[in-house]
Order: structure tokens, then C-alpha cells, then sequence
């Protein structure tokens, strides 16, 4: 499997921070009306700082991997853990809170997507195509440089994409997650893995060419 993380995309030295500030103003904030009691819940198996130590830098990066946007970014992991604290009963193993926090991200994703960007229905069926036997090697390859490739696919592709090497879920994890075959998530997968791997065999013979052609005094 590819390192879909290499050269990653560092996030703000201050957003862990801005996440806990932003958790903890969540939880001190008044309810309006009677308060009414409410059900007994588990006790979280770990604490929402621990959570943002952990993995707000994963989860940064593939919030950027999603929308090509530091800012977009930033508030899409803000609004997770804003999410994840309100849900924190419902982690029952603390082993598999990244793929809960990512889950939580991409469906914060998808309602931003929606509301940002409206637009008709693409889910439909694609013609069923043979996997790729290789998947591209991208450990070489330049963050902005595999950011502008992604940001060249479409949406049902790009996420698929992410889904598989993010969240490492499987076929049918994201035919379930997505509602749709399980043959369209294969399709897909490989639309999207021929494309990724036509575009950077491209670019990096092109940047080999150039390198190639420099007189020997500047080569560096």
C-alpha cells in the first residue's frame, strides 16, 4: 500500500491548542431552558485532550487531503473534536478512536461539502473496472504536488481514495459507509489509483527531464 502521508502537511503549532480551547468553552456554555435529567452514560474509556494530543495532526492532514484548504482544514478538525466530545460515550475502545475521529471528520466533511458546494447527485453506478494491480508509489512524491492531483479528481473518486488509504477501510467498510455496490467502490478505487498514477508518472518524468537538462555547475 502506498504511503498516502508522506512529506505530510504539518498543521499549526497552536491547533491543538485552539481545539482544547474550543472543547472546553463547548462545555462550560450555559443550556437554555430547565434542565432535564438525563440517562445514565458510559464513562468515556479516554479523555477528549488525550484525543487531541494524539491524532489532531492525522486528522488535520486528511481534512487537507479532503479539501485543499489549510483553513478549511483547520475548522474541519476544530468541528470534529467539538463532535467527538459530545459523542465521547460512545467510544468503547479506546484502540479504535482514530477510526472513529476520522469517520466523524468525513461525515463533517460531506454535510460542509453539501452546504458549501451544491451540487446534483454522482453516485450513480460507474461500469464495473479491473483494480490496478500496483498501487502508485507516492513516498517520493511532494506534498503540494500529490495535494494538486487529488485536487484534479472528482469528488465520488477523491473520497474513495482517501477512504482507502486514510481510514484504511475495505471495500465493503466504504460500500457500507457510502451506501452504494461494493463493485462501485472497486470501480472507483481504481479510476482514481490509474488517474493518481498517470498524473505523477507524468509529472515526475517531466521534473527528471528538467533535472537532466540543467548544466552541471547548477545541479545541486
Amino acid at each position: 500500500m502506498p504511503n498516502m502521508q508522506s512529506q505530510p502537511i504539518i498543521p499549526t503549532d497552536d491547533l491543538a491548542g485552539t481545539c482544547a480551547k474550543q472543547v472546553q468553552n463547548a462545555e462550560q456554555v450555559p443550556s437554555a431552558g430547565p434542565v432535564l435529567p438525563s440517562p445514565a452514560l458510559a464513562e468515556p474509556v479516554v479523555e477528549i485532550t488525550g484525543l487531541i494530543a494524539a491524532h489532531h495532526a492525522a486528522l488535520y492532514r486528511y481534512a487537507y487531503r479532503l479539501t485543499g484548504m489549510a483553513a478549511d482544514a483547520e475548522d474541519l478538525t476544530q468541528q470534529t473534536y467539538l463532535i467527538a466530545q459530545q459523542k465521547l460515550h460512545q467510544l468503547r475502545q479506546a484502540d479504535r478512536a482514530a477510526g472513529w475521529l476520522f469517520a466523524i471528520l468525513r461525515s463533517c466533511y460531506l454535510k460542509w461539502r453539501r452546504k458549501r458546494f451544491p451540487m446534483s447527485s454522482t453516485l450513480a453506478d460507474l461500469d464495473m473496472g479491473e483494480v490496478a494491480e500496483k498501487s502508485p508509489d507516492l513516498q517520493a512524491v511532494d506534498s503540494e504536488e500529490l495535494q494538486q492531483v487529488l485536487g484534479e479528481l472528482s469528488e465520488d473518486l477523491r473520497l474513495i481514495l482517501l477512504m482507502f488509504y486514510f481510514e484504511e477501510l475495505s471495500y465493503k467498510q466504504i460500500a457500507d459507509e457510502l451506501d452504494i455496490p461494493i463493485g462501485t467502490v472497486m470501480s472507483r478505487l481504481s479510476r482514481a489509483k490509474q488517474k493518481l498514477r498517470e498524473r505523477l508518472s507524468g509529472t515526475q518524468t517531466d521534473q527528471s527531464e528538467r533535472k537532466e537538462s540543467r548544466p552541471a555547475a547548477i545541479v545541486r
